[in-house]
Formats: structure tokens, C-alpha cells, sequence
């Protein structure tokens, strides 16, 4: 069956290189393509690996890389480590690089794909194409900066954390993951890792590859436990192996003015006075006169820590968010200040910018998020302010809700009502 099935594979070969020579010669009345294509590169591939190396679409894949999607320059990128092709494989990874976004903050890497990306072809798939990239980092620089945290970011978008978006795509990943692990020497780890604070070492696991994925791998502190002041955490390994980590702060703050926090999702928020404008259009009357009709229009003047608003004063609050990756179920909940009272009073859908439901309640404005692609949104309501006094606005609240770990929050703010 694979012979057969590779014999067909060298026919559907032959056959694109000819219709790429006859696009050449400018042959009339006959099938004919200008360039290679995906399939071509993809069929490349797995020919190479067959132990059939055409030399001839080599160069016209080659020649026609600029052409070529993300995905499928990565697939000839692996076919031409298969051949050790150096020279041509050390510019199809220059040529894909320049289409890697990575994020030193998170330590986390992606290939932003192109706008013309036809997401509908398999080769448009943004999951399978980072996939394949990490294939070939695993082959050509598997120790790099790039290639773990490419790992990060595939693992951070899975759906529900078992799949991707559907099988395809989820083998691909883990046959990248088994490539990585395997080039990086990771399945054979034998180390002793310990934990130490402040100097003092509070714990130790042997990690080996018998125990990998059984071993005790948490160590908490709380309560007493945690004394005051400033704290160094340490990890100290002996042996041989990669040590991969997470930490996780909870604490309740009672300094007064609260800052932001945030890595995964952050949230910054501003308040700004809107002042209304005269402003006019041209309208038409009953009888068809042109006529100046006033429309409502506003500036917006931002507020700052310890401003001054007179009752009845209207105030809009934008939050700007900023999401590393793509979410669900995403909660944002805006603490209102005591003094304020929101505009609209209806909860549902319809929030001015990311689509959300939305819940007015006494203290809080709730925005309930389905979907919170990766990048900068933002959403905003309107309050007006009405008892006069000095108030705080507690920070807003981002959380996961199926993902607690997930979480962010903006600034705090005051400001003062007079009448």
C-alpha cells in the first residue's frame, strides 16, 4: 500500500513540473501553473521521506518560496534538512522568521500569518502552521530561544485543554511536541530539583524519567508561613534535564491606592468627563427645506487621580484590554464608585466595542466575554455623577472562569463630586 501510494505521489509530481514548464515555454491549450504550490511542498515532503528526492522541484519550490504560505514553507524547510540542503534551508528560515511575533514578557512566540492567509485551506491553518514551524526549529535550532517558547503558546491555546480545533490540527501538535522533546533530550531526565527561600532550602524531588509525570511537583506556603517583607525564590537543579515552572502570589492588600496587575490578560482603565459640543448636520424638513438639526455630541477630557466633577456631570469609563492569546468565557467586572450611577440601568447585549453581555448592578458593572480573541479591545458605558463626596473606584477585575490562574486588574482611582 505505501509503495503504491508513493508511486502515485511521483506521478501527481511529475505531472505539476510539467505543467510549470509548459507555463514557461508558454505552451497554448495545455493545463499549466505559473508557480509551486502548497501541495506541491507538502507532496515534497513526504516524498523526501520515502527516499525520493526530486532535485527538480527542489529549485522550483526554491525559486517560488515567496509564493509559498507560512505552512508550506515550513514543510519544504523540513524537507530540505531530510536532504541537508543547508544552504537553501538556512534562507526558508530566515524567510518564515520574519513572520515570528514573540512576546519576552510572557516568553511565548508565534508566526503572525500574512492578511492574504486563506484560513479556509489547510494550509491557512494558524494552528497547524505554528505546529510545523516548531517541527522545523526542532530539527534546525531545537535548544533556541524560539522553539520553547513557540511550545508555550501552542499549549496556552488549546480548546479545554485536551484539543486544539479538531483532530488534525491536535495531531500535529503533538507529533511537534514528540519532535521537540525528542530533539531536546527531555524524555530522559535525571535530576535532583530544590526549592529554596530566602536562603534556606525548603524542599527536593528526584526527577527521572520513571517517575516524569508522577512526581510531587507543588509546594505551597500560606498564612504564617509567609512573613513580612521582601522574599527571594530560588530553584536549583543538579543534573541533567529542563526545569519548567510556575509561581503563583495570592495575598489580600490593604495599601490605598492599588495598582495594576496582569501578564496573561491586562486591563487598563480611564475615566473621562464628556463635555458637551454644539454641533449641527444639515436635515431635511416635513416639506423638504433644508434645516440645521441639533445632534448630541461630546468631548472627552481625561480624568486623573483626585479630579474634581460636579454633580450631574456625565463620565464615560473605557477599559482597554489586552489579551495574550485567545480566550473564553472571560469575566471583566469594573468596580463603580460610590457617587456614580451608570447611565443605562438594562443589562444585556449590545456593549459598545468587544461584544459582551453586559450586567449593571449596585456596585459593579459586569461584562461577560464569550470569546476574547488574542490583542488590544476595548469596551465603555457611561455613569453620571451624581452625590457629592470623595469616592473610590476599586480596580477592575479580569478572571477566567473556568481558569482562575487567569487573572488581571487595572489601577484604582478617586475622585471628588461637589455640587
Amino acid at each position: 500500500m505505501l509503495e503504491k501510494g508513493g508511486d502515485w505521489l511521483k506521478r501527481y509530481q511529475a505531472e505539476q513540473l510539467s505543467w510549470l514548464k509548459n507555463f514557461e515555454q508558454k505552451l497554448e491549450n495545455v493545463q499549466k501553473k505559473q508557480y509551486a504550490d502548497a501541495l506541491d511542498a507538502m507532496v515534497y515532503m513526504v516524498l523526501v521521506d520515502a527516499a525520493s528526492d526530486s532535485g527538480e522541484m527542489n529549485d522550483r519550490l526554491y525559486r517560488d518560496r515567496i509564493e509559498l504560505p507560512v505552512y508550506a514553507k515550513a514543510m519544504f524547510g523540513v524537507a530540505l534538512d531530510k536532504v541537508g540542503d543547508k544552504e537553501k534551508l538556512a534562507m526558508i528560515v530566515q524567510n518564515i522568521g520574519q513572520f515570528v511575533v514573540e512576546d519576552p514578557e510572557n516568553e511565548s512566540a508565534y508566526l503572525k500569518l500574512p492578511e492574504n492567509n486563506w484560513w479556509w485551506y489547510w494550509y491557512g491553518s494558524e494552528v497547524e502552521a505554528n505546529a510545523y514551524y516548531l517541527k522545523l526549529l526542532s530539527k534546525v535550532d531545537p535548544k533556541g530561544e524560539k522553539a520553547p517558547r513557540l511550545v508555550k503558546y501552542l499549549l496556552n491555546n488549546r480548546k479545554h485543554g485536551t484539543y486544539w480545533n479538531s483532530t488534525r490540527d491536535t495531531a500535529t501538535c503533538v507529533e511537534a511536541f514528540a519532535d521537540y522533546v525528542k530533539a531536546t533530550g527531555e524524555t530522559e531526565p535525571d535530576m535532583f530539583v530544590e526549592v529554596w527561600l530566602d536562603g534556606a532550602k525548603l524542599k527536593e524531588v528526584q526527577i527521572t524519567k520513571e517517575n516524569l509525570f508522577t512526581y510531587d511537583n507543588k509546594f505551597v506556603l500560606a498564612g504564617a508561613e509567609v512573613k513580612n517583607g521582601a522574599h527571594e525564590i530560588e530553584l536549583r537543579r543538579r543534573g541533567k534535564g529542563p526545569v519548567y515552572f510556575n509561581a503563583y502570589l495570592t495575598n489580600f492588600t490593604l495599601e490605598d491606592d492599588i495598582k495594576k496587575a496582569g501578564l496573561e490578560v491586562k486591563v487598563e482603565r480611564q475615566y473621562y468627563k464628556l463635555v458637551p459640543v454644539a454641533k449641527t448636520i444639515k436635515a431635511e424638513g416635513t416639506r423638504g427645506q433644508p434645516l440645521d438639526q441639533k445632534v448630541e455630541k461630546y468631548e472627552r477630557q481625561p480624568l486623573k487621580e483626585g479630579d474634581t466633577l460636579k454633580s450631574g456631570d456625565l463620565v464615560e469609563i473605557e477599559l482597554v484590554i489586552e489579551s495574550k492569546n485567545d480566550y473564553e468565557y472571560i469575566l471583566f467586572e469594573d468596580m463603580k464608585a460610590a457617587g456614580f450611577y451608570a447611565v443605562e440601568q438594562k443589562s444585556g447585549y449590545g456593549a459598545k466595542g468587544l461584544p459582551a453581555y453586559v450586567e449593571y448592578r449596585v456596585n459593579r458593572v459586569a461584562f461577560f466575554a464569550r470569546v476574547l480573541p488574542r490583542g488590544k479591545h476595548s469596551v465603555n458605558y457611561r455613569m453620571r455623577a451624581e452625590i457629592p463626596g470623595k469616592f473610590a473606584a476599586l480596580p477592575t477585575r479580569a478572571s477566567a472562569m473556568y481558569a482562575p490562574e487567569l487573572k488581571g486588574n487595572s489601577d484604582e482611582i478617586k475622585l471628588n463630586i461637589v455640587d
